[in-house]
Formats: C-alpha cells, sequence, structure tokens
C-alpha cells in the first residue's frame, strides 16, 4: 500500500526540468520569507503606536504599489529579461525592507511601502514567464502546480515562523524578510540560466508571430475581468471568513489557524497528483467550471445553522480547496496559451495585476457588505458571483486549449 503511493507521487512529481525545481525552491524562499505583511498592521499599531487608520493606510499602499509592481514587472520581463528582473526585485525588496526596520517617519514609511510593493510584485510576471521558459509544455501545468505547492508551503511555514518572531521583536520580522530577499536574488543570479528569446518585433525575424498587447486584446480582457471577481472571493475566504469564526461560531484562534492551515495542507498533499491524473484527459475549461463551482458551493456551508461549527468550517475549507486546486492550475495556463514569447511578461503582468486589485478591493468591499447587510448576505453574494464567473468561463471555453 506505502508503495503504490510512492510510487503515485514519485510519476506526479517526475519527469519535471531541474530548472523547474530549483525555481520552485526559490519561490518556497521566497514565500518564507514573506512573513512582514501578515504582522504589518500589528507592528504599525503595536511597535509604532500609531493608529489603526494609519495602519489601514500603510496596507492600502502595499496595494496600490503591488499594482503597480504588477504591470511594470510584466513590461520590463519582455524588456530585459525574467532573469534580470527577479534579481533586481528581490535585492531591492531586501534593502527597502531592512530600511523599513529602521524608518520611524510615517511619511516616508508610506512612500517606502509603496517602493516594497512595487519590486516585490513585479518578482510575480518574471516568475511566471521563467515557469513557461525552463518548463516543457507538456509539463507546464504540473510547472505551474508545483509553484503553487511550493508557494502555499513557503506561506505556511512563513506566517507561523513569523508569529514565534513577531511575539519577540517586530523588527526582526523586516531584516529576515529583507536577508532572504537578497538571498534570492544572489540564488538566482548564480544558478538559474539564462533564456534567450529572440525580438521578432524589432528584428522582423518571423513574421508569423503576432505580438498583440494584452490590452487590445479582448478575449483576454474578459478573462480578466472574471479573474478579479474570482479573486475577490477568492481574498475573502482568508480574510473574512476567519473573523466570521470568531465572531459568530465562536471558535478560538488557535482552532481557525488549525482549519485554515488544511487548505494549504490538502493542496500540499493532493494537487500534484490531481493534475497527475487529470492533465491532457478533458479540456481545461472543464476543470477550471468544476473548480470555481466547487468554490461557490463552499460558501454556502457558511449559511447553515452551526449546529457542529467545527465541522462546517472544515467542510468548508475542504470544498474550497478542492475547487482552488481544480481551477488555478488551468486558469494559470490560459495566460500561457493566450501569449507568446515576446508578450508573455506583459500577459502575465495583467494576470498578476487581476490579483492585486482583488486584494485591494475586496477586503474593503466585503468587510463593509459584512457590517452593513450581515454575513448571510455577504455570503450569498459571494456564491453567487462565482457561479457567474463559472458560467463567463463557459461561454470563454473554445479560447482554452491544450497545453
Amino acid at each position: 500500500m506505502i508503495t503504490s503511493i510512492f510510487k503515485i507521487y514519485k510519476s506526479a512529481f517526475s519527469g519535471l526540468d531541474r530548472n523547474s525545481w530549483l525555481l520552485s525552491l526559490v519561490l518556497f524562499i521566497n514565500r518564507a520569507g514573506y512573513m512582514v505583511l501578515p504582522f504589518m498592521g500589528l507592528y504599525i499599531t503595536q511597535s509604532l503606536h500609531r493608529s489603526t487608520s494609519d495602519a489601514g493606510l500603510i496596507i492600502s499602499l502595499f496595494g496600490i504599489g503591488s499594482m503597480l509592481g504588477a504591470t511594470a514587472g510584466g513590461k520590463f520581463t519582455d524588456m530585459i529579461g525574467f532573469k534580470t528582473v527577479q534579481i533586481i526585485s528581490s535585492v531591492c525588496t531586501g534593502v527597502f525592507f531592512i530600511l523599513f526596520a529602521e524608518i520611524k517617519d510615517f511619511q516616508i514609511l508610506c512612500i517606502l511601502s509603496l517602493v516594497i510593493s512595487f519590486f516585490s510584485e513585479a518578482f510575480k510576471p518574471a516568475n511566471y514567464s521563467a515557469i513557461a521558459a525552463y518548463s516543457k509544455p507538456q509539463n507546464l501545468t504540473r510547472s505551474y502546480s508545483l509553484n503553487r505547492l511550493a508557494t502555499n508551503l513557503g506561506w505556511a511555514f512563513g506566517v507561523s515562523l513569523g508569529g514565534i518572531v513577531a511575539s519577540y521583536n517586530y523588527k526582526l520580522l523586516f531584516y529576515i524578510d529583507g536577508i532572504v530577499n537578497i538571498v534570492i536574488g544572489i540564488i538566482i543570479f548564480l544558478l538559474l540560466p539564462n533564456v534567450l528569446i529572440k525580438k521578432a518585433a524589432n528584428d522582423n525575424l518571423d513574421k508569423k508571430v503576432k505580438i498583440i498587447p494584452p490590452y487590445k486584446d479582448i478575449v483576454f480582457l474578459k478573462f480578466i475581468v472574471l479573474t478579479i471577481i474570482f479573486a475577490i472571493c477568492f481574498f475573502l475566504m482568508f480574510r473574512v471568513v476567519p473573523i466570521f469564526f470568531k465572531e459568530e461560531w465562536n471558535i478560538d484562534e488557535f482552532q481557525i489557524g488549525i482549519i485554515l492551515g488544511v487548505n494549504g495542507v490538502l493542496i500540499a498533499l493532493f494537487e500534484m497528483v490531481l493534475l497527475y491524473y487529470l492533465e491532457n484527459k478533458r479540456k481545461p475549461v472543464f476543470y477550471i467550471i468544476a473548480g470555481t463551482f466547487c468554490v461557490g458551493v463552499s460558501f454556502v456551508f457558511l449559511i447553515l445553522p452551526p449546529t457542529m461549527p467545527i465541522v462546517l468550517a472544515l467542510a468548508c475549507i475542504a470544498c474550497f480547496s478542492i475547487g482552488e486546486m481544480l481551477a488555478l492550475p488551468f486558469i494559470n495556463n490560459f495566460v500561457y496559451t493566450r501569449s507568446n514569447d515576446y508578450n508573455r511578461g506583459q500577459y502575465a503582468g495583467g494576470y498578476t495585476l487581476s490579483w492585486s486589485i482583488a486584494s485591494v478591493v475586496g477586503p474593503a468591499a466585503g468587510f463593509y457588505l459584512a457590517e452593513t447587510a450581515g454575513y448571510n448576505v455577504l455570503w450569498i453574494f459571494l456564491g453567487v458571483c462565482v457561479l457567474l464567473v463559472s458560467l463567463g468561463y463557459y461561454l470563454m471555453g473554445k479560447h482554452f486549449v491544450k497545453v
């Protein structure tokens, strides 16, 4: 039995390029080091003794900077290459994080919040393009999934470690984050190879390649709108739902942490194996529709009478996780198939931007609707939104092609 399970996991992870593994290791370190943001509000209020509104301003500026960084990162990836962008963004993020720990002037902190998030988010489109460059086409979905596995494990490890560090000294969070990012830049510089892409647009060497900027691609813009709506609902599961568990279902913080952690554990254990069985069996849009539908259903559990709140909460997170595992890897692939070697950075930047917009708009809108209309109205609204997104992806079905 154990041998059979081992063979399944070995098959799921086999065939991936060495550079794909190295890139995932880099992303794991990146996410593990990115432990500041969950504790940023506490740092501003508890350590710097500023108001909660000041903390909210800093967090909002991080969101605005990430939107700008996602856009610029995609453009610069196509101009100077994904390796260079990842190195510059990592080193600059690290330096400014260390500087942030030493600044007390609030206006300068506001500027640094924009700058840090700008460089940090510029890393993502470059990283996305690197995955496509290093992976074989037939392994692309699993390569993206491997990176999602690294992201989830790194995030879970980083947040847990961040809580321990923050209880001792908030400043250490920024120093650790800063040093980790600088180390990542060095690792990328030393270990990841360059991939040279010929510039057909300038040299006119390949007239068959049609180069369209993402903002002129109507299909891609429709995809971005659907993704923003989906991402807003996605973020609220980890922003508003924990507060709902605490206030309405009287689940304590320790149990909430365990419940939310189930998401990362399920993804780490099953996503790669699931994709190994599903990849190329059906059209990608089938799994995207099934996944977004599961995410929509997960909000239904929050409307049910909480006679067994722990069980309902776990069912909610499990259903959400299944939807995430089904939908996101194939949604990622759409960006690859819609773009080419000459504009992939810009497309990746547009996709990253959609998640950045959702991270800014979603929590504010979700909290407002919960306060004014109640949690049940919010859950119904989110469920309906995700189901409409499923319909939208279905209508776009012919544009989702196999890799």
